[in-house]
């Protein structure tokens, strides 16, 4: 494997970090969340992720050589071998902050997923197409939660604003592009995370807007995801996905 498809690798593995770990975190809502209906539609949105996650994963081993699979990269690394951004392993907290949490990582991936469908990578630009299709439902029911939230009781807006401030710091790392991404974009490969910004503020101050939710100073951020540094969530998430793989190495089903 030369140093490009090395870094195409990398580059699948944390999209697919991202995206199974911000699946499990919804799966969490699995019996638990607020209405039928709900329980249903988180459900399918973290099989979609983890479906996402699949495929990243799978091109990855494909391209190193196939001496690993999907389940290596999902069951057998630790903590700090993820690269995934910090937002996604935040535990759920309320409804509020689940929907909040998933309104700002939605309005990210469909703009992400459609600049990614154009990667010279044919690998990469397909699976991006099926997570486009995907994106948009997440991001309508999301935005819409966000306008129901915001403008139900006191108690929901209440708790809708709090998870905005507590998500707030987080969001900046998914506009800052490392040294192996910026290789990458100007290969063909990547997304420029940072000309997605702009347009993203437009429509999270939009939909805030809508919701009566104040936007955030944005006077603190938390990064490190991309570098292996992660939140003390994350190893405790782990211990649960990845128990019966390390409890019985090998195991298949």
């Amino acid at each position: 494997m030369d140093m490009q498809q090395e870094a195409v690798k990398d580059y699948g593995v944390r999209l697919g970090d991202d995206a199974l770990i911000l699946g499990h975190r919804l799966s969490e809502w699995c019996g638990k969340a607020p209405a039928l209906e709900e329980d249903l539609a988180l459900a399918n949105t973290a099989l979609d992720f983890i479906g996402r996650s699949r495929l990243f994963y799978s091109h990855a081993a494909e391209l190193e050589g196939n001496r690993v699979s999907e389940d290596t990269y999902a069951y057998t690394r630790d903590c700090r071998e993820f690269r995934n951004l910090l937002i996604c392993e935040l535990p759920c907290g309320d409804f509020a902050f689940t929907m909040a949490r998933q309104y700002l990582v939605d309005e990210f991936y469909l703009a992400f997923m459609q600049g990614l469908t154009f990667s010279v990578e044919q690998t990469l630009a397909g699976v991006a197409a099926k997570a486009v299709k995907e994106s948009r439902y997440h991001l309508r029911r999301s935005r819409q939660w966000m306008r129901v939230l915001g403008q139900g009781t006191d108690e929901s807006h209440d708790r809708l604003q709090t998870a905005v401030n507590d998500l707030w710091g987080y969001t900046p790392e998914m506009f800052e592009p490392d040294e192996l991404e910026r290789k990458l974009v100007a290969a063909g490969v990547a997304v420029d995370t940072s000309g997605l910004k702009d347009d993203w503020m437009k429509a999270v101050n939009k939909t805030l807007a809508e919701a009566s939710v104040q936007r955030p100073e944005g006077n603190w951020a938390v990064r490190g995801g991309r570098q292996g540094i992660h939140t003390e969530y994350l190893g405790h998430l782990l211990s649960e996905l990845q128990f019966v793989q390390r409890a019985y190495p090998g195991l298949e089903w």
